[in-house]
């Protein structure tokens, strides 16, 4: 199970950190997506970090988003920069265990979702 948090009102410029929390697995041996949902438009994968540390960035985000895991409390965290209206949307975390690699799981989603958290940027 995965539990997202950290989404909410957010101004022009500022920042946000999300956070998911793993239950029942150990995130650390899983491969970890973030992707966004805006209404009206497709699911977008954002960033992708696998097991062994190797992150991707969709061009949207990078440069302004980051990854990081606390293996202690099972979590990993989105560090969001620099937002700006364009990127007011539902956040998701997922997982996966399977070797597919950056490519297949930005554009085709992960096993294991998280319930979602809603950022919006706006002043």
């Amino acid at each position: 199970r995965l539990v997202s948090s950290g989404g909410g009102l957010v101004q022009p410029g500022g920042s946000l950190r999300l956070s998911c929390e793993a239950s029942g697995f150990i995130v650390n041996e899983y491969n970890i997506g973030w992707f966004r949902q805006a209404p009206g438009k497709e699911r977008e994968g954002l960033l992708y970090t696998s097991r062994d540390g190797t992150t991707v960035h969709a061009d949207s985000v990078r440069g302004r988003f980051t990854v990081s895991r606390d293996n202690v409390k099972n979590i990993v965290y989105l560090q969001m920069n620099s937002l700006s209206p364009e990127d007011s949307a539902v956040y998701y975390c997922a997982a996966d265990p399977r070797h597919y690699g950056a490519d297949y799981y930005l554009k085709n989603g992960m096993d294991y979702w998280g319930n979602g958290t809603l950022v919006t940027v706006s002043s």
